[in-house]
């Protein structure tokens, strides 16, 4: 198994185990917030329901009301009727039974006026001592002629004479103590809708449910008729709005939503979840951003100590060949030697530019292609067929560093041989563009699998037994670090592989 490969599975291993990590943490929340949320909409319910009982209880209350105010009408009623017979019978019998009527009234406050407006009659009503009675009577009269009571009209047939009066009257004093009660009962009941303990937001309206009447728990500082209007739609959506009967002529509504509180733990497990991918995401980032800088320092460092321990002996190398020729050693000895000696003097040069910054010059690329494919004819096999194609045969420039754009085209083609078996045809196709050169690599191998196509490019993964899996992954440091190009896999099936380049002009 190849270093890559046991990279991989141990990514593999930990990104299994965060997974399960932050699965059960998310999970574990997951059912600490839905408890608090139950608990939440449980307060919430309660909530609604101790509504719904008070508005019934308001409702009941309103309606019993209303049967004691028509009750005092219809005992009005009737005590008027009374005092018209008594008024108009000669019977003793009944005129005592009209009197007894007439004196049962002992609650209900009544004034009796003629049709000049003149009051000729008036009954239970409280005058302290000092107070002017008919100006007080007076008043209590105007104020009972704009009340919504409708009056009654008392009309006497005498014989030879026809006369009328109307009845006034407003509620009695411990009716009206109790609407007072009721009153209060109906304004507390609003006070504990809009300022609830489970904090649910609320909009108390009218029977058009439109006129906001009160309102509670409302996040916006800032009011308006169109955010209550939307507010409404919003709570009208999440929840039925519920009705409450003051009387039998009225309804009006409470709209509410859920608390702010149960809300936010509605998102909260989704806003867990982003930070830790937040911060695993940085994590991972800083690791790999770190992991590089020491790879890359790494490099440096082994390109500079082998381009120096190569120097040393190659320096000797040179002496020796001088030597060689003082002592008339063959001639064709001496340019074998002199060709080694080249070779090592271009791979000291390569190291040393890996270990620092090479400058990029304007150069030809058929010329650094062609170098490089006649040095490395003569080293690989003779089934190999290279050749070489240029966009309507044109010198095509751009810049690069020849020494070691030339190893990267050295480590293709041999990479290409390799999967060829030793037989077999390479291309090597020069495109030229505006602002890039593409240079394809195309060989009639058996291909390289499509999850492989990235990976092959990673330091350390390599298919061959005694492998060290750093060339291509050289490759790809010297086109996009030194060179700021691309290097990829254009295409790849059992026909063969192509490998792009891309450098700027």
């Amino acid at each position: 198994m190849n270093i890559y490969s046991k990279k991989q599975r141990w990514k593999l291993l930990l990104a299994g185990a965060a997974i399960l990590i932050i699965a059960s943490s998310l999970w574990y929340t997951n059912i600490l917030v839905n408890k608090i949320a139950n608990e939440e909409k449980k307060k919430v319910q309660l909530w609604a329901e101790a509504i719904q009982n008070k508005a019934s209880l308001v409702s009941y209350t309103g309606k019993l009301f209303q049967k004691i105010s028509d009750e005092e009408r219809n005992r009005i009623e009737i005590w008027a009727e009374a005092n018209k017979r008594a008024a108009t019978s000669n019977n003793h019998n009944d005129l005592t039974f009209y009197l007894d009527i007439l004196s049962g009234n002992t609650t209900i406050p009544v004034i009796v006026i003629d049709k000049d407006d003149h009051i000729v009659n008036w009954r239970n009503f409280e005058i302290e001592n000092g107070v002017d009675t008919t100006a007080f009577l007076r008043s209590e009269l105007d104020a009972m002629k704009n009340s919504d009571k409708v009056p009654i009209d008392l009309i006497y047939h005498i014989p030879g004479y026809t006369f009328q009066q109307k009845l006034y009257y407003k509620d009695s004093k411990i009716f009206s103590e109790l609407k007072r009660v009721l009153d209060d009962l109906i304004e507390s009941f609003i006070s504990e809708i809009v300022v609830n303990s489970a904090s649910v937001p609320v909009i108390y309206t009218d029977s058009s449910q439109v006129h906001v009447i009160e309102f509670g728990n409302l996040e916006n500082d800032s009011i308006t008729p169109v955010f209550l209007e939307n507010t409404i739609a919003e709570m009208r959506l999440e929840n039925e709005p519920i009705a409450i009967n003051i009387n039998d002529q009225t309804t009006n509504y409470i709209f509410y939503k859920d608390s702010k509180l149960l809300r936010q733990l509605k998102y909260y497990p989704f806003f867990q979840f982003f930070i830790i991918a937040l911060f695993l995401l940085i994590a991972y980032y800083l690791f790999s951003t770190s992991r590089k800088v020491e790879q890359n320092q790494v490099w440096v460092g082994m390109a500079k100590e082998t381009a120096h321990q190569l120097g040393t002996p190659l320096s000797s190398l040179m002496a020796w060949v001088e030597y060689l020729k003082e002592k008339g050693v063959e001639e064709s000895t001496i340019t074998e030697l002199s060709k080694d000696i080249s070779r090592l003097e271009t791979i000291t040069e390569r190291f040393s530019k890996i270990g620092s910054t090479p400058s990029l010059e304007v150069e030809s690329i058929n010329k650094v292609i062609l170098n490089t494919v006649n040095y490395l004819k003569i080293r690989i096999s003779k089934k190999v067929h290279i050749t070489i194609d240029a966009q309507n045969n044109m010198e095509v420039m751009a810049r690069l560093n020849p020494s070691l754009f030339s190893w990267v085209l050295e480590n293709l083609i041999k990479n290409a041989v390799d999967a060829m078996k030793g037989e077999g045809d390479i291309s090597i196709y020069i495109t030229d563009q505006t602002q890039f050169v593409y240079i394809d690599i195309t060989d009639t191998g058996t291909g390289i699998p499509r999850a492989k196509q990235k990976t092959i490019f990673e330091p350390g993964y390599t298919t061959k037994q005694r492998g060290w899996g750093l060339g291509l992954s050289l490759v790809k440091r010297i086109i996009e670090n030194y060179h700021q190009g691309k290097i990829f896999v254009k295409q790849s099936d059992s026909s063969g592989t192509t490998f792009r380049i891309v450098l700027n002009k």
